[in-house]
């Protein structure tokens, strides 16, 4: 796709397979056409609206398969409507005014489709259900990929000795595992949170009163109704609103991408700083350039890759949160455009994803390079000596360990001079002795 604009539908177009599912034009269009359906459906049960007959099996069977059966042809069918009408729920409400009054026994109940409702009914609805499912299905699987790529990286490297840089400075040594956890476990408690995190679903007509639907059936308990018909869609009941849902739920999970976004952009800095020290290999992968002008480089591209996508990721999420929940007095429409950018802000984000799940399946520990780093600074051991010295009561025993190490260049055998002259128990003393 040379033409496109995005790289989302041109360069990485291979790659947004899974998400176009759920966020595509025409994703949007069936998800309406199933709210709207299914709406059709409840009012039948109503027994108060009596000109709407209860549905025979043989119309729910032709309905559904209304659903079913929906094909791109379909979506061609509904943009051509909307070129005459303007309004793209409108074109919905048409074309599924055509499709069901082909139905034995439906061609005079057509005008309950969208009955008393406004396009937001449908929309927000149409947009709750996507979002869930593309996290059920796409978004959430995704993260608890690499979630577990990190846990085994935990487990493989889990005595990988390292020294840490606190400030860029050399400090008390970690494990390469214990680091990897570290990320491991921030993204595990935002899984859980997107595990348990559900859509809004607004249903009140136009204001969000049921003006309309209290006119026509004053008798028929319509905030009920309403709270029946969004729960059973799986989304959780608004029951006071204007004619839009307010989007904090958006809000809400724009931030809590941000924030996984940001634990991954971290990780992402830390693995091309390990990587720039020589803690990590990369494996060469035959026939790929590192540089057009360089051919010795290996560089960290896919690492580099994921903190660019990252950051548009939570740019876009950035301004959903900001933006999406505020709307002038009972509704303005300057939502419905920005709503139609969510899957690039997820986009964005499974591609960064898979570049930094790329980048780890590169990796190789390089062992001599720890070992060499820790034999250079010998003087991080300085924190546990002096704890160690105030556990059996040294007085001074941190300006001891200042004064000897502070700014100065030791070496392993000043250190262990150090420790061999030190009054404590011999236990002690061989115990800090190992740790040089």
């Amino acid at each position: 796709m040379l033409s496109a604009l995005s790289p989302l539908d041109g360069r990485y177009r291979a790659s947004m397979e899974e998400l176009r599912v759920f966020f595509s034009e025409e994703a949007l269009i069936r998800a309406r056409i199933f709210i709207e359906i299914s709406y059709f459906a409840a009012l039948a049960k109503e027994p108060k609206l009596k000109e709407l007959k209860p549905l025979k099996p043989a119309q729910e069977k032709a309905l559904q398969k209304i659903i079913d059966d929906f094909s791109p042809k379909d979506a061609e069918e509904v943009k051509k409507l909307e070129q005459t009408t303007r309004h793209d729920v409108k074109a919905v409400e048409y074309f599924l005014k055509k499709k069901i009054e082909k139905i034995p026994g439906l061609k005079d109940a057509t005008e309950f489709v969208h009955f008393a409702l406004t396009s937001e009914d449908t929309n927000n609805l149409a947009y709750g259900i996507l979002i869930h499912q593309a996290i059920e299905n796409v978004l959430a699987p995704t993260l608890l990929g690499l979630l577990q790529d990190l846990a085994a990286m935990a487990v493989k490297w889990k005595t990988a000795r390292m020294l840490s840089l606190t400030h860029g400075q050399p400090a008390t040594p970690t494990t390469v595992g214990k680091e990897m956890l570290v990320f491991a476990t921030r993204l595990q408690r935002q899984l859980a949170l997107l595990d348990d995190f559900r859509m809004q679903g607004k249903f009140g007509g136009a204001v969000g009163t049921y003006s309309a639907h209290e006119a026509a059936y004053p008798d028929v308990d319509w905030e009920k109704f309403g709270k029946e018909f969004v729960t059973a869609l799986g989304l959780t009941h608004i029951p006071i609103t204007t004619q839009i849902n307010p989007h904090d739920d958006l809000a809400e999970l724009s931030h809590l991408f941000i924030r996984m976004n940001t634990i991954l952009l971290d990780f992402s800095r830390d693995m091309w700083l390990y990587i720039s020290r020589g803690v990590f290999k990369q494996a060469v992968v035959k026939g790929e350039v590192g540089s057009s002008t360089m051919p010795h480089k290996v560089n960290p591209i896919d690492f580099e890759n994921g903190e660019g996508n990252l950051g548009l990721s939570n740019a876009l999420f950035d301004h959903f949160a900001l933006k999406l929940p505020v709307s002038r007095l009972q509704r303005d429409l300057s939502d419905s455009t920005v709503q139609r950018n969510i899957g690039v802000a997820f986009g964005y984000h499974i591609l960064a994803v898979q570049n930094i799940q790329k980048g780890l399946g590169k990796l190789t520990l390089d062992a001599s390079i720890l070992q060499r780093e820790l034999d250079l600074h010998p003087e991080v051991a300085a924190e546990a000596i002096q704890t160690v010295l105030r556990k059996h009561g040294v007085h001074g025993a941190y300006e001891k360990l200042k004064a000897l190490t502070r700014g100065e260049k030791l070496t392993k055998e000043d250190l262990r001079s150090f420790v061999e002259e030190l009054k404590l128990p011999p236990a002690e003393k061989k115990k800090l002795l190992g740790l040089l």
